[in-house]
């Protein structure tokens, strides 16, 4: 079977009649790309990106992102306000997605032993997520807005990617025990709500610079945009999996 990495180069290519059933495409960028007369049927698509950005998905001519993004506020109950402008609605969105979390933990916790260390399809088993949810948070929390020095923990997960970027892997533990994890991950979400629970208009309209383009002006509003949008992203990867683990043991 072929197998393309990012040192191939397929801007621009043209396939006809070409059989890519089965075909995975990850951490892939297909925007523009241009299906003509294809069949679909059973297709899977996951594109965190698309929203808050003004990008489209047609499909026979219609835009289907609205149609996602209120499915996914109907089956998340307080998704919609990752984007709160406000302190007041900052405050009430960090409060409902910390609910939710928690709920999610706990679901995972009262699942078979080992739950959350099984990965799905070659994805981030749910300890895995929680890491990575740690260092996002120190990279726009504790990075961008506090701009600490040292804003990393080591029990967090960094991206496959970081590494061909020449980012420093070994700050991260190679895999801490997962009630480390959980404890690290509950003082990180306790450092934003209290942050939160004071922050003023003034302070959220402040000037930061961009963790992974210093050069790019940001605010710190927009980072804590930001993640909220990680937060609810991974989320929905978590459940998405732990509801594939579960019909796995009811089959």
């Amino acid at each position: 079977m072929a197998a393309f990495d990012h040192t191939d180069n397929l801007q621009g290519a043209t396939f006809t009649d070409v059989d890519l059933r089965g075909a995975r495409f990850v951490r892939s960028v297909l925007s523009g790309a241009v299906l003509r007369g294809v069949d679909a049927a059973g297709a899977d698509i996951d594109a965190p990106w698309l929203v808050g950005d003004g990008s489209t998905l047609l499909v026979n001519g219609v835009d289907v992102v609205p149609f996602v993004e209120a499915e996914l506020n109907r089956r998340f109950p307080g998704r919609e306000q990752r984007r709160a402008q406000d302190p007041d609605g900052l405050r009430e969105a960090w409060a409902v997605l910390e609910g939710t979390w928690q709920a999610t933990v706990e679901r995972a916790a009262a699942m078979p032993a080992g739950t959350v260390d099984v990965s799905v399809d070659g994805e981030w088993s749910f300890a895995q997520t929680l890491r990575h949810l740690v260092m996002a948070t120190d990279t726009w929390f504790r990075k961008a807005i506090l701009e600490l020095d040292r804003p990393y923990h080591p029990a967090g997960q960094p991206h496959a990617e970081y590494e061909t970027d020449g980012y420093d892997l070994s700050v991260f533990a190679a895999a801490p025990p997962y009630a480390e994890v959980l404890q690290v991950r509950a003082g990180r979400q306790a450092m934003v709500r209290e942050y939160l629970a004071t922050v003023t208009e003034e302070e959220l309209s402040a000037r930061r610079r961009n963790p992974w383009a210093p050069e790019v002006p940001v605010t710190v509003r927009s980072c804590l945009h930001t993640i909220l949008n990680e937060e609810w992203e991974h989320l929905r990867y978590a459940v998405r999996d732990l509801d594939a683990i579960e019909g796995l043991h009811h089959t």
